[in-house]
């Protein structure tokens, strides 16, 4: 099959793009309170596609949340 002349394969990683629905889940949060969270610049990175979908990286959000551990005293 010819590809287009501007296209470029995507390569292969081992570094999951994660579905809101699947970053809502293991934060156990609601959806209204990450869209909050993105307003405010807290949310982890995240990469909108063409068609709106938002997805983050797995190791963008592990990062995001390793910086929100407290020790507790």
């Amino acid at each position: 099959m010819p590809r287009h002349k501007n296209t470029v394969p995507l390569p292969r990683t081992s570094d999951p793009l994660l579905t809101i629905p699947e970053v809502l889940a293991e934060l156990q949060v609601s959806r209204s309170t990450f869209d909050d969270w993105r307003k405010k610049g807290l949310a982890p990175r995240y990469s909108k596609l063409p068609n709106g979908q938002l997805r983050v990286r797995r190791s963008d959000f592990d990062t995001w949340l390793a910086a929100r551990v407290e020790e507790v005293a």
